[in-house]
């Protein structure tokens, strides 16, 4: 049994993997969608994200059966029960990605509309979060999973930062206006892709330590 049971470990360890490069995909897609003006990419983002759909319930379904065949205990258990939590967490993603792209698709068939100079700084930061995300549990890494926690407060800065700038020109302007409210709800979905990072770090934290640091990760800074 314990040869099966690391096999399907493993299996389950890279299907997690795959799923988060998916994500990943498709959120450096959808940015450069937004800034190319591509709605063909923008297209393919959002067509994709039944693919990630799928592959999260393919873990979902592996990890039930794991917990099932086996009766993991102790770190394997704290695995399982991490991944099942990463899982839904990685498939929301793909869905703010997929809503990036469809804002993207929107701005891309109007006028040009110029982008807040910030916002490829803060998809960036946001990248890198969910890159350090994955790094981390690939390498069972806890202190790089609480950097991607502490992370969070400066992509919060500039969603705010923003958003600030998109209301103020949509005040102002008429002809740019839905295009504008459109922009405006790009930094707020990669605000949430990067508190999924966030939940994920503090699992894979878990995973490592057994010791659950949601709530707590702030006041360590």
């Amino acid at each position: 049994m314990s040869f099966h049971f690391q096999r399907d470990l493993e299996q389950l360890r890279k299907k997690i993997l795959g799923l988060g490069a998916m994500v990943e995909d498709a959120l450096s897609k959808a940015v450069q969608a937004l800034v190319d003006r591509d709605d063909t990419l923008a297209r393919e983002v959002i067509r994709d994200d039944a693919e990630i759909d799928h592959a999260e319930i393919e873990v979902e379904e592996d990890c039930l059966k794991i917990l099932a065949l086996y009766q993991p205990v102790a770190q394997d258990l704290r695995f399982i029960v991490a991944v099942l939590k990463m899982n839904n967490d990685l498939e929301r993603m793909g869905d703010h990605a997929a809503n990036v792209a469809k804002r993207a698709r929107f701005i891309a068939r109007r006028d040009p509309i110029q982008l807040p100079p910030d916002i490829v700084a803060m998809s960036e930061n946001v990248k890198t979060m969910l890159k350090h995300t994955l790094d981390a549990l690939i390498n069972r890494d806890a202190d790089l999973a609480r950097k991607v926690c502490a992370a969070d407060d400066a992509v919060d800065r500039q969603k705010r930062e923003i958003a600030d700038m998109v209301r103020a020109r949509i005040y102002e302007s008429t002809d740019d206006r839905e295009s504008l409210l459109k922009l405006l709800d790009i930094p707020r979905h990669l605000e949430r892709i990067a508190d999924l990072a966030t939940n994920i770090s503090e699992d894979v934290v878990y995973m490592i330590e057994g010791s659950i640091i949601r709530h707590h990760h702030a006041d360590e800074g």
